[in-house]
């Protein structure tokens, strides 16, 4: 079995969204990633367990909608 680092394009490609969206989740979300000099790189296997356990949710809107 592979368990290689993949780069931002390769993360992006996989989830099917934008750059931008996985810049929001390492910062909002704490998506599982590591910086290697300006690139950011991401095993599979930790990115799926976390989606799998909510963690691409958006925690405030989730928050507001559950206040109303």
């Amino acid at each position: 079995m592979e368990d290689r680092w993949l780069s931002m394009e390769e993360i992006c490609k996989y989830l099917g969204v934008s750059n931008d969206t996985v810049h929001r989740w390492i910062t909002r979300n704490k998506m599982p990633s590591t910086k290697f000099g300006r690139c950011w790189k991401f095993k599979k296997a930790q990115v799926d367990a976390w989606a799998e356990n909510g963690g691409a949710e958006n925690k405030s809107r989730k928050q507001v909608s559950d206040k109303e």
